[in-house]
Order: structure tokens, then C-alpha cells, then sequence
């Protein structure tokens, strides 16, 4: 297959960015400044020009992990994910724990480790529903996934569009439900490990305390930008403080 667009941007160890189903651009508002001390490797995943598109019908973290391998392989980066792109990326380094410096883990759909909890379930199966059905979706049930999932501008009328663009990309994507990445295997390895999230949505953050307890890592909540929480402020010195003194 052919390999992904990485876009290098800043001076100083590689941060490779890998977005989930909103673009690099939308994803990362907010970092800027990190490039004052870092180099941001800002990866598009299959499916997002300029790189290659999907290889099926939808995104597939499957196809992602072995994308994303060869990116951390080449690099050895610190990596930051979010959302749909977390699945490939933990893949990916449960494959070579080696390379892979850190990892930064912003609200994904790792629902297995919170399964148990009805409003992480409920959650499960409407993203399931939605990556299925796509803009088919009941409109009831696919708002209350936007608005569960921290999407913004989600009222009643036609939906942004922004958010039925993602909904057409994640449309017959291979279910977050399906995935189970090694955590154990993770946490064995030592990788350091920072879990963060936006305080928009409970069930999101029950999800994360769990995959923060799985994984031993540090926990930070960063309310203001919804799903999106690299745009939340403060959250760019957060994580710069963990990239230098955490890992």
C-alpha cells in the first residue's frame, strides 16, 4: 500500500499527531505552540488527502495499524491520537512497543474497557449504529451520537457540515466495538501514558478513567472544546509538561 502523507511542522523530537475522524487541522487547533519545542508530525490517515484513499469501503483501524507502524518505525515519535485514530495508533504500538516514546490518548471509543457501564453501552452501540447506517441513521439516534460524542453546532434542523462529512467518512468503518488492542502488553512495555479528555460526556468519561487505570497512566481533563480537546485551553501546556518530563 502506499504510505501516508506526513506533513513535518516545528523544530525539536518528533510528535506524530494521528487524527480520528475530523482532519488534521480540525483535530489539532490548539497546538500551535508545542511547535516552539517540538517537531508536529501532522499524519493523515488513509482516507484524507493527500494521503492514499481507504483500501474498502470505510476506515478500518486495522489498515491504520499497519499504516501507522511504518510512521512510528521510521520516527519513534511521542505519539498524541484522538478518538477513531487511538485504535491503530495502540495497535500499531503494541506491535513494537519500541517505537513508539509515548503515548497521548484523547477521548477514544475503546468502549471494551467500560462495558459494563450502561452509559458507556449505550454509547457503543449508537457509534456502532451510526458507523453502519451513516447519515441513515434514526435522526434521534444519530444527534444524540453527535451530541454524546462532542460534536459542536448540533441542534435541531440540518445537521453542519462539518458533522455530516465525518458521518459520510466513518460510514461502513470497521466498529471501534470490534477493536482490542494488548493494554497489558502496553503497560508491560512501559511506555509512559497520558489519557485526556474534554468533560462534555460522562459515559467518555468513565471510558477514560478506565483505559487510564488499564494502562497506569496520568489522567488530564481539559473542559472547553467539546470533543476536540486539543483546542480546550490550557491543554497545549498540559501535554507539553507530560512530552518533557513524563516520558
Amino acid at each position: 500500500m502506499d504510505a501516508l502523507a506526513v506533513h513535518r511542522w516545528g523544530d525539536g523530537p518528533e510528535v506524530a499527531l494521528v487524527h480520528g475522524g475530523a482532519g488534521p487541522k480540525t483535530t489539532w487547533a490548539g497546538l500551535d505552540s508545542l511547535a516552539e519545542r517540538w517537531s508536529l508530525l501532522l499524519v493523515y490517515r488513509r482516507g484524507f488527502p493527500p494521503s492514499p484513499p481507504v483500501a474498502g469501503l470505510g476506515q478500518d483501524f486495522l489498515i491504520d495499524a499497519e499504516d501507522l507502524a511504518s510512521v512510528f518505525d521510521e520516527y519513534r515519535p511521542h505519539v498524541v491520537a484522538h478518538s477513531y485514530g487511538v485504535l491503530g495508533s495502540l495497535l500499531a504500538a503494541v506491535r513494537n512497543p519500541w517505537a513508539v516514546r509515548s503515548l497521548t490518548l484523547i477521548e477514544p471509543p475503546l468502549y471494551f474497557v467500560a462495558d459494563h457501564d450502561p452509559a458507556v453501552a449505550r454509547l457503543r452501540r449508537l457509534g456502532d449504529l451510526v458507523l453502519t447506517e451513516g447519515l441513515d441513521t434514526d435522526p434521534a439516534a444519530l444527534r444524540e451520537f453527535l451530541v454524546l460524542s462532542g460534536s459542536p453546532g448540533i441542534a435541531e434542523g440540518p445537521l453542519p457540515a462539518a458533522a455530516a462529512a465525518a458521518v459520510r467518512r466513518a460510514h461502513h468503518g470497521r466498529l471501534p466495538s470490534q477493536a482490542r488492542p494488548d493494554l497489558d502488553a502496553l503497560r508491560g512495555a512501559g511506555i509512559p501514558a497520558l489519557v485526556a479528555s474534554g468533560a462534555h460526556t460522562p459515559a467518555l468519561e468513565t471510558l477514560c478513567d478506565a483505559l487510564a487505570i488499564a494502562l497506569d497512566a496520568h489522567r488530564v481533563t481539559a473542559p472547553g472544546a467539546g470533543h476536540f480537546v486539543a483546542a480546550a485551553p490550557g491543554f497545549a501546556d498540559r501535554l507539553h509538561t507530560f512530552l518533557a518530563t513524563g516520558a
